[in-house]
């Protein structure tokens, strides 16, 4: 028997694919009467470009920094949420508070499914198939081949 699902992560990098994938869940979640987290992981800098800033920004400066940006994705996330669902206010109620984290993506994600008792994980992707993966991305080729949820991956909208 296939459990029910209570809530669904969202893994979105903000791309148009991505916003698709977020109306697939929102609909998967009111059919579910279940909820959905959304995540956006920033994604780390490279170890030596981060040696080079910390040489030249004060920790404090960069600090604030990540703080900033990690405001402003909240809020444009918040403002995508709003728009695309201005004509379904009750399905705000689904939506738990938006999770912007910086790591590395695929760690990030099952991390962010694991703690936020997630049921599936749904990501887009450009739909190019595993021939290319690298087109497919290897963020959510990782978090299939690594997950221990069930994962969604939803290939771009063809119009």
């Amino acid at each position: 028997m296939i459990p029910k699902i209570n809530r669904f992560l969202l893994a979105s990098d903000l791309s148009e694919n991505s916003n698709y994938a977020f109306r697939y869940a929102v609909d998967a979640a009111e059919k579910n009467n279940a909820e959905v987290v959304i995540l956006h992981v920033i994604e780390e800098l490279p170890a030596n470009t981060l040696s080079y800033i910390r040489l030249t920004v004060p920790d404090e400066a960069i600090e604030r920094m990540n703080s900033e940006v990690t405001g402003k994705m909240k809020a444009r996330i918040e403002e995508l949420v709003k728009l695309t669902l201005r004509k379904k206010p009750e399905a705000l109620k689904r939506i738990r508070p938006i999770e912007v984290k910086k790591g590395r993506p695929v760690e990030e994600i099952l991390k962010v499914a694991d703690e936020q008792n997630c049921d599936i994980i749904i990501m887009g992707t450009h739909g190019k198939g595993f021939l290319t993966s690298p087109v497919l991305g290897t963020v959510a080729e990782r978090v299939l081949r690594r997950s221990s949820k069930p994962v969604l991956v939803i290939p771009i909208k063809k119009v």
